[in-house]
């Protein structure tokens, strides 16, 4: 997806945690709007993960960066930010399961004093 004719360094292709778990506010503040296709239900299930995959390009392709270490310092800031995310994310799913576990064995054991 060359759409301006930019081309893409290959230092910027990479994954880019920041487009994968803030996609629609990652692509508003990169003017990259192709993010937006998230808010469909169910097709952006596949589309998180295209972004994740392709944001970096988008982002060099739209914004005007003077070099690709400024580039990858404002990505830097959401990739940190995205990461976090998806870790304490995947916390409080465990921590979910978790306690729905315990709820469900105690009244399952509940059950068996009757």
């Amino acid at each position: 997806m060359d759409e301006n004719g930019k081309n893409v360094p290959q230092e910027v292709k990479g994954w880019n945690w920041g487009a994968f778990m803030f996609n629609v506010m990652w692509g508003i503040g990169n003017k990259t709007y192709l993010p937006l296709l998230c808010l469909i239900p169910l097709f952006n299930i596949v589309w998180i993960f295209v972004v994740g995959f392709k944001g970096n390009e988008w982002a060099w392709q739209k914004n005007d960066y003077k070099d690709i270490e400024t580039f990858k310092a404002v990505q830097a800031t959401w990739n940190r930010a995205g990461l976090v995310n998806f870790i304490i994310s995947i916390l409080f799913v465990l921590i979910y399961i978790f306690f729905l576990s315990a709820i469900i064995s105690g009244i399952i054991s509940s059950m068996d004093n009757y």
